[in-house]
């Protein structure tokens, strides 16, 4: 599989991302995934992409982008935009298993986007826990039916809350398999 010629992973900020928000992410993927991880200078923000009567960008566009910037390795984008796909109304986060592209949105992350107060340390774990679900998804992991494992669907921000940020036993164990022991279940 493509991904085990990978050797690192690629944070990518799109637009501007506050560094040590970056640097908290980047922390819990060399703690859960045995790969190097190396973020890398922003991707200029691409206002052409956002759609004028949606006012989100479709991750079509995103992955477009992010696939321009080829390295050797896996590459996650980061945006703090709203984003969509074809026949979704929003979502927090997507992959592409086949290109070893994810992005991550952290608009409907943030307390804010429902009207409550600014809540940072918020924002980073719910930020972290989509990350690492599509983490998963790039290692070919599908969604789990256990509400608590990093890999169940959220479809709602109360279910990004409710899971942890951890794969359930047999999400790791298929991890660990896929990877070649490239994970490791803490």
């Amino acid at each position: 599989m493509w991904f085990q010629e990978a050797d690192k992973i690629y944070l990518v900020p799109i637009g501007k991302i506050q560094w040590w928000i970056l640097e908290d992410v980047k922390t819990t993927l060399e703690e859960r995934f045995l790969f190097s991880v190396t973020i890398v200078d922003s991707v200029p923000f691409p206002y052409e992409a956002v759609t004028r009567e949606r006012e989100q960008m479709d991750t079509r566009e995103i992955f477009r982008i992010l696939s321009d910037w080829s390295p050797k390795g896996l590459v996650i984008g980061v945006i703090d935009f709203d984003i969509f796909t074809q026949g979704v109304n929003f979502l927090f986060g997507e992959a592409d298993p086949v290109e070893g592209i994810a992005v991550v949105s952290m608009a409907r992350l943030r307390e804010e986007f429902y009207g409550s107060e600014p809540a940072q340390e918020l924002m980073i774990e719910r930020l972290k826990k989509e990350v690492v679900h599509e983490m998963g998804h790039l290692f070919s992991l599908r969604h789990c039916p256990h509400d608590r494992c990093v890999m169940h669907f959220s479809n709602t921000i109360s279910t990004t809350d409710f899971k942890t940020d951890r794969f359930c036993p047999v999400c790791s164990k298929t991890l660990k398999e896929v990877t070649d022991g490239g994970y490791q279940a803490l």
